[in-house]
This record gives structure tokens, sequence and C-alpha cells, in this order.
């Protein structure tokens, strides 16, 4: 399957559009009914492989399980970096070990759909969210936007920076934590965006590096330093940070000023699967009203407008958002992350 498209129309979320997708989320329970009975009674068992933490994963497995009984749920956690490498062991191999993936961003997506390694499916919920995260051949689907967001440990820092430039102020020398981009998809993505942005690239990051930024292994750690104020600024994803404000620690995000990259959490159905209906049911129910209600509670911005958006999110509208050419970050991303090891580790 040839891939000769435009791919930087993909990455391109107007906020206008995305202002909508804010408020969201929802899938018709008629939809996912005829869904269902397309798929038969007879019992089935999907294997998942995700980078969602394990308490998030387990929550919208035993949603989706509730609705669908006849189908049982395999899960496979780990970063997205150890993710990629697996499936390229299995790849190798032969035999893809899963049915489906959840995780990272739209680039990794890309260079699984270049492979041919993805299942073209047009989901009956995709018509109720944002068309700017559907893939135009139906290999894949965002399932939220995951900004990074600058951190902060209130009780530490009176006067927060604004900007990622502010971060390469001498001031936050030793103060600063970041995921590691072997591990975390979404921190190899910002690498790629960062270096690519005009009003960053390796000019920052190396004045970023200077600061001995602490290199967690991935998002989870980097916020709970912040929280804890062993590293009172972090760069992080920004729903960790409204889990942990929730729980009462003194932690706060910045959106800054020269905008934040963003992820969209895809999800895809690998081509070798012998469930495919099961695994299109699994894409439904994330996509839908109850799995992207699910989505919000667990702190994540929604893509559909029937689903509001989570307590303490600033609106869409208020974030400026970096949308880089798809192919480009795809294109650069291995390079990205080579340079940041270089600087960073």
């Amino acid at each position: 399957m040839s891939r000769n498209r435009t791919l930087g129309a993909l990455a391109l979320l107007s906020l206008s559009a995305l202002a909508l997708a804010g408020c969201s989320s929802s899938a018709d329970a008629t939809a996912s009914g005829n869904s269902s009975e397309a798929a038969g009674a007879d019992a089935s068992t999907i294997t998942l492989y995700t980078s969602e933490p394990q308490e998030k994963i387990d929550e919208i497995v035993a949603a989706f399980t509730a609705q669908h009984p006849e189908i049982s749920v395999e899960v496979f956690r780990a970063g997205t970096g150890d993710l990629t490498a697996r499936i390229a062991a299995e790849e190798k191999a032969g035999d893809i070990g899963a049915d489906l993936l959840l995780a990272a961003d739209a680039a990794t997506f890309e260079d699984y759909a270049e492979r041919d390694l993805l299942l073209e499916y047009e989901s009956p919920e995709a018509s109720a969210i944002d068309q700017s995260l559907i893939d135009p051949e139906h290999l894949y689907v965002g399932t939220r936007i995951i900004p990074t967001v600058i951190a902060i440990n209130t009780t530490a820092i009176t006067d927060a920076p604004d900007s990622w430039q502010d971060l390469a102020d001498p001031a936050y020398a030793g103060k600063i934590a970041m995921p590691n981009p072997d591990v975390s998809g979404a921190a190899a993505y910002n690498a790629a965006v960062w270096l690519n942005e005009p009003s960053l690239g390796l000019d920052w990051l190396e004045a970023l590096a200077a600061n001995q930024p602490l290199i967690a292994e991935s998002n989870g750690p980097v916020s709970q330093a912040v929280a804890e104020g062993s590293s009172p600024v972090g760069i992080v994803v920004d729903s960790l940070v409204r889990d942990l404000a929730a729980a009462g620690s003194p932690i706060a995000a910045v959106y800054p000023e020269e905008g934040v990259p963003f992820v969209s959490q895809p999800v895809g159905i690998f081509a070798g699967t012998d469930e495919a209906e099961a695994a299109q049911l699994f894409v439904d129910f994330l996509i839908g009203q109850e799995g992207q209600e699910i989505a919000a509670a667990q702190s994540y911005l929604p893509i559909r407008d029937d689903v509001e958006s989570p307590e303490g999110a600033p609106a869409l509208s208020e974030i400026q958002l970096l949308t880089p050419d798809l192919e480009t970050i795809r294109s650069s991303q291995a390079d990205a992350v080579e340079t940041f090891n270089g600087l960073f580790q």
C-alpha cells in the first residue's frame, strides 16, 4: 500500500475544530450495539499493546468487557520505546503478538502504515470526532489530546516560567525533570517537535541541557518529582498534573507561550489479527461516548463535542498547539532522539 499523500494535514488540528472537541466525546449506543451484533456471540480474546498507565487501561478494559462480555482483553503494558522494539522484533519473526496498539503519536503509526502493518477500519463512531484525528486511509485514529506542558511545584516556585525559553535560564539549573525519549513516545515526539520549531531548535535544547535536567524513565516519575519538590519544575503531560493537583499535591501546569507539543494516543488494528471484529469493537468503544467519558474522567482532553473536558483543564481554544508537518516529524524523530541523548545523557 502506498502512502503517497500529504501527511502534514494530519497534524494540523485547527484551534477552532479542537475547541469543539474540548467539550468532547461520545459513541452512540446504537452504533455500538449494531457492531456487537456483527461480532456475534462467540467468545473471543484480543491482545492489546499499550503505553497507557496500568490503572487507566484496567479501567478502560473493565468498562469495555462490561459492554462486551463475549470479548476478553489481554493487555501488555510498556513504554512506547519498549513497545516499538517488541513490535519490530515480532515483525522480523513474522508474527506480531497483538491485535491492537494504543500508544504514542501519529508519527509512530505512520511508520507502521508505511510498512503495511495496519488494518483499514472506518469506525461508525469516527463521524462524531474531529476529522483531523483520523488517518485518511482509516488505518488509525486518535483517541485523546495530550499536551506536554511545564509543571511547577507551587510551594517551591513562586515566579513560574511562562515559556520554554525560560527553562534555559541558569536559575533552573538542577531543578528540572523530564522524561526519557527512549521510553516515552510523547517525549520522543516532543524532541522532534522542539528541534523543528523555529522559535526553539537546537540552540534552545543545548541551553536546556546545560541546566542538567533529571531524565526520568517516563512522565509518571517526572510528575511525582515535581509534586514532591525533588525537582520543582518538570516537562510532562498535562493529564498527570491534573491528577496530582486533584489529589491535593502542590502542582500546577503552565502552557508555554510558544505553544505545546501534543500527542493524540492513536489506536490501530494490526493487519495480521485473527480477531478483526472484536478489535473493531474495541476501537469503537475508545472513541465512542462511554470511552471518551472515561478519557475525560482520567484527566485527558476528549475528542468529541458531547463530552465535557476534565475539571481544571483549559479550553482548547485557550491553548496554543504546536502542529508541525507530520512527515517531517516521522522522518526526523529517530535523529532527534539521538540528538537528545547526546545532549542530556
